[in-house]
Formats: C-alpha cells, structure tokens, sequence
C-alpha cells in the first residue's frame, strides 16, 4: 500500500527546509534506512532517511522547493500502484496550517518566554504579550543584573585582599562602570532571547494584555488596543514588589531592588529593610563595595527559609564584611532629612535610630495579577495568586498559569520548569509539574544552596533521618580558595539511605547543588553519591565526603 513520506523535524527549532539534494529519481527502489534527499534548514543541514521500503512513486517536494515540517515530500509503494488519491491538494494544505493550535503567553518572563519557545517546537502558533521588556524582572530588574553586581563586587573585595595570596593591588571602585557592565550583560542576554524568539517563529506584541472572556484578550499596545483571540493561553506575569505601611515608605531616599540595581554613585550608607534573598544579596554587594550597610529584620534571624547552620555561616560573612544584623526589629518610620533618611526601629520596645542614604525596603513580592481582568475569563484565584493544579491548569480549560502569579515558590528556574510543563499540556501532553528537585540559592559570599528536606524540616516531620555533614576546611579547593568556613549537609532516610535533602554553604555551592537535586530526581541513595568518583582536588568532593558521614565513614572528616 502506497505511504506519504514526509518532511522530518531534524532539530527542535527547525520548522521548514528546502531540499538541497535528491538521490533517488522517481520509479528507483529505495530500502528502509536509505538517505533520500538532503535538507537546508537556515544555518543547519541534514539529511532524511527513508523510513519505508518500496519504489519511489512521486517526489512531492523537487531541489530547490521549500516545505514544512510534516509536509508530504514523497510516495512510496508498489510499482504500477495507483497514488493519485495520496497526492495532496493545495487547499487541503492550507486548511491543515489554518489548524495549527494557537498559544497565546501573557508575559515573556523566564516562565513565559521558555513556555513559547516549548510550544512552538511542539507545532504550535505562538504569541507573546509583554507590556515591558522581554527577559522580564528576572533579566532586567532581577537575577541577572543583581548577579553582576555581586561578581563586581566579589571582584573588587578579592582584589582589595589579594595580598593574603601574595597578589599586591591598590583596587579603584569605578561604580559608574560597575553599572556600564551590568547594563551591558542584560542586553546581550535580552537581545539573546529575543533571537531564540524569532529562531522559533514567535510573534511578540508590546502592550498590556487582560482577558475579554475565556478566549479573547485585549492588548493595550502604543498604537492602540488589539484583540487576540487563541486557542489557549499561558499567564507568566510574574510579581511585583509588596509594599508595608511604614510611615515615611515613601520618602524619595527609599528605593525598591529595582532602584538599588540602577543608582548613579554608591551610597555612603544603606539601611537594608527585609533580611530575605533580596536584601541579604543586596547588602553582600554594596557592602563589599564599601557601604555602611544595616540590615534589619523582623523575624528571629535571617533567610528564615534556609538550614539555620548554613545562615550561621553567611551571617558571619556578612558581618565580618562591616554589615549590621539587626533581627527581631521592627522598622517604625522613615522620616525624610533631605540628602538622608533617618529610620526609626524597635526590638524589645526600645527604639533606635539609624542615619541612611539610601533605604532598600526588600520585604518581598506579590503576584502580579491585577490587571488581567481575570474575572472575565472565570479564572479562579486566591490572594491574587491564579489557583493551578501540578499540570499549571486553571479551573478554565485552555488557560495555564505559571510562575510567581500562581503565588508559589518565586524563583526565576521554578517558572522555567513550569513553563515548559504548561506549554506541553496546552498542546495535548501530560506533563506534572514536580517541585521535589526545585533548589533554593543564596549567592552571597559564601554562596548558599538547598534542595529537598532541611534538618528542621525533617524534624518537624517527624521523619527518621540522618544527616552527613562535612566540612569544608577539609576539601583542599576551597581552602586554596578561602571558602574553608563552609560545609556540606546531606540529609537521608535513616533506613533505607535515601537522599532527602542537601544543603551546601561555600564556593560555587550554587553550582554543586544540582548533584543534590539529581539525586532527587532518580531517588538515589547516599551509596549512590559514594560511588561516584568525584574530580580532585574541587570543591565537589566534599559532596561525597557528606555522603560518606552520613554513612558513618568519612575519610577526610
């Protein structure tokens, strides 16, 4: 029986190619396995092998002529074999690429950006709307640029101590370029997505989108308001940042994170509202820059989230760095003195107050859902968080949420992985979203990283476990690189040695934390990691070290 061959997907980003090259003529035999034709495909080539055997009946698609992926290019069958009734017509062609599932992202984010290029290789029509600047809070306002900061700043204090390692230097802050490198860094990374976009065919609209009714979305854009209507639709708006009602929060000396990662000079002196990821990140680099920087937080100590040994460390850090820690504080007022601010705390009803040029309020984010018109499309939510199950499903069929607008864990990798998994849904897979490998990082100096269980949490549990910690004073990379304060923790099942969790504090611990998360993934056990050679001398050995004391048998502990 006669079978259309068509053109294959010979890379995820490929969508269409132009045949370069024929080796077989119509009426040759052709064997399964045989090359047929070579593919042109923009920048990339390959070559399409023949998945039947028989003659080859018709060639569809000649040298020269572009298709689709998908697209009929030959038929192959028996010889003298009637085919006319598998040749395709124009009009049926069309009405196939009329029926290709249209995706509409609101928001190009990390989450929103990755959930369109996944639809578009899974054949989808895409759109994205984003009514500020692709790359979203993570790229411009957010991880990237306050990573920058923090490896300028890393910089400049390895230079101003070079001398412990025998490297005299008399290091020059030039904030002004600090911030030329920073700026520079976001573009080549925006200007990065916005290729990867275009490489896979999706539309970008720049506008405000809000929904009409379950299918249809106004978009405010500068030229006026467009409607689109889609198949299905992925919201990856993100969050913004919440706000306190402080007295004087809205003197011109505070400034949010978006602001600290765009001043003009450095600050003389910062007061550091909100001991979370933010702020600690924050106050690690203008301290280093030379800052007189106080953190103050309400809550019994910092980066409350994190295993309370790895904050001991980092807490240390920061302190020896010239920080204040002020924990347990509340923050009463901020009152405006022109060039500076003098905020007003508490702790244990004696008050205080601290003289400040700048005021970094970093007291978290809130989903960033209220301008979307949910209420149009029936889209359940809760605390302006949109509710989703594990497959990023609304209660409204075609609609997905993902990312900090869903209101759950807000990390830039967190929305990633989400994306993808929604984008697969939306085009008819079953993809569940698991947060088990989801790791948390803490790029202060030393860096910190978790994934799974903590000890506390193990505790509180009540989960039998044991834990394997090992110090980093005993791994010979981190003592040549001065990150000998640190550790490793990995805390398993005390049965069956099941990895549980793992907690690293220490250079690169936001690197090696994915061996943690791995572990995870494929449920391994500490006998796992044991067995795994690990590279010497890097800092990574001290993984399998913890492993080995969780098991009772360290070698260097």
């Amino acid at each position: 029986m006669a079978k259309i061959l068509t053109l294959p997907k010979l890379s995820v980003v490929m969508k269409e190619g132009t045949v370069i090259n024929w080796y077989f003529k119509e009426g040759d035999l052709i064997k399964k396995g045989d090359i047929l034709y070579d593919v042109e495909a923009g920048k990339m080539g390959g070559s399409a092998e023949s998945e039947e055997e028989g003659v080859l009946l018709k060639i569809l698609v000649n040298v020269g002529d572009k298709a689709k992926c998908g697209q009929a290019v030959a038929i192959i069958g028996e010889e003298g074999e009637d085919f006319t009734e598998l040749i395709p017509k124009e009009e049926e062609q069309e009405e196939k690429e009329k029926k290709r599932t249209t995706v509409t992202v609101i928001g190009g984010g990390p989450g929103g950006y990755v959930a369109a290029i996944r639809a578009a290789q899974l054949g989808a029509e895409v759109t994205v709307i984003e009514k500020c600047h692709v790359g979203g809070t993570c790229l411009n306002e957010g991880c990237i640029p306050t990573k920058a900061l923090l490896h300028s700043a890393e910089v400049y204090e390895n230079a101003k101590n070079g001398a412990d390692i025998g490297v005299i230097a008399q290091p020059v802050l030039d904030f002004t370029k600090v911030m030329e490198r920073k700026n520079a860094v976001v573009k080549r990374l925006v200007d990065g997505i916005h290729a990867l976009l275009k490489a896979n065919g999706v539309n970008i609209i720049e506008g405000e989108g809000s929904f009409a009714d379950r299918t249809t979305v106004k978009v405010k854009t500068a030229d006026g308001e467009r409607k689109i209507i889609s198949d299905k639709y992925i919201i990856a708006t993100g969050s913004v940042p919440s706000t306190v009602p402080i007295k004087g929060i809205d003197s011109p000396q505070c400034i949010d994170s978006t602001g600290a990662l765009s001043l003009e000079k450095c600050p003389e002196s910062m007061v550091v509202i909100g001991g979370g990821v933010i702020g600690v990140e924050m106050a690690t680099a203008y301290s280093s820059f030379g800052t007189k920087v106080t953190i103050v937080e309400m809550l019994p100590r910092l980066l409350m989230n994190m295993d309370e040994d790895m904050t001991a460390v980092a807490v240390k850090a920061i302190e020896k760095n010239g920080a204040e820690i002020m924990t347990s504080t509340k923050v009463v007022s901020v009152d405006d003195m022109g060039e500076k601010a003098v905020v007003t705390v508490e702790k244990d009803g004696v008050q205080e107050q601290i003289e400040a040029e700048k005021v970094l309020v970093c007291i978290g984010r809130i989903p960033n859902t209220d301008s979307l018109n949910l209420e149009a499309a029936g889209i359940e939510c809760e605390r302006r968080a949109i509710k989703v199950n594990d497959y990023m499903e609304t209660n409204v069929r075609n609609i997905y949420a993902i990312g900090d607008c869903t209101g759950g864990t807000m990390l830039a990798h967190v929305a990633s992985a989400q994306g993808e998994k929604a984008a697969e849904n939306a085009m008819g897979n079953d993809s569940r979203y698991d947060s088990k490998t989801n790791p948390s990082c803490v790029y202060t100096n030393p860096e910190m990283a978790s994934v799974g269980y903590t000890e506390e949490q193990a505790k509180k549990e009540g989960i039998s476990y044991t834990a394997g910690v090992f110090s980093l004073g005993g791994n010979g990379k981190s003592v040549i690189m001065n990150g000998d304060e640190g550790f490793v923790k990995i805390i398993a099942h005390s049965r069956s040695k099941k990895v549980l969790g793992m907690q690293i504090v220490g250079p690169r611990a936001t690197d090696m934390i994915a061996e943690g998360a791995l572990a995870l993934s494929v449920n391994a056990g500490i006998e796992d990691i044991i067995n795994t050679i690990h590279a010497h001398p890097t800092v990574s050995e001290a993984v399998r070290e913890a492993a080995l004391a969780a098991d009772g048998r360290a070698i260097h502990g």
